[in-house]
């Protein structure tokens, strides 16, 4: 079953966004540093037009809005004060079954939520569920699956 939850938004995706490990990625300030050095070294003979200069300013500034857009999705999704909302609501996700290895549907009741490692989990009994693996919400006593 697909997670309702875009999966892109997930902490450890937004944070890793952020971070240039892998020298393939653009990151926002890799990006200003190629602009500077085209500028620094283009031929004085064909500079680059005002057209072209604008173009990739603005291109900057998008790459440098969509990370701020992360951002804030991220602090969005791990909201204590959002994520309150599903304390006393039945919730659905998936896990492996140990004896036969097939992924089932469990279900519970939101006990509380608790932030660990600034990723807030929805406590559904002595189980720590991440909230990108929720598939389902409803009331209690509504909506079908295994009891958790």
């Amino acid at each position: 079953m697909a997670s309702v939850v875009w999966p892109s938004y997930h902490v450890s995706n937004v944070r890793a966004a952020g971070v240039d490990r892998e020298r393939n990625v653009l990151s926002k300030d890799a990006f200003l540093q190629l602009l500077v050095t085209q500028l620094r070294n283009q031929n004085p003979l064909e500079p680059l037009s005002n057209t072209e200069y604008i173009a990739q300013m603005a291109q900057f500034t998008a790459v440098e809005q969509l990370m701020n857009l992360a951002n804030e999705m991220s602090a969005l999704r791990n909201n204590l004060g959002i994520a309150s909302g599903l304390i006393g609501m039945s919730v659905q996700w998936t896990e492996t079954d140990p004896a036969t290895g097939q992924l089932i549907i469990v279900q519970g009741v939101v006990d509380s939520i608790v932030v660990r490692d600034g990723e807030a989990l929805a406590k559904v009994g002595d189980r720590e569920i991440p909230l990108d693996r929720i598939t389902a919400i409803s009331l209690p006593g509504e909506g079908g699956g295994a009891d958790g």
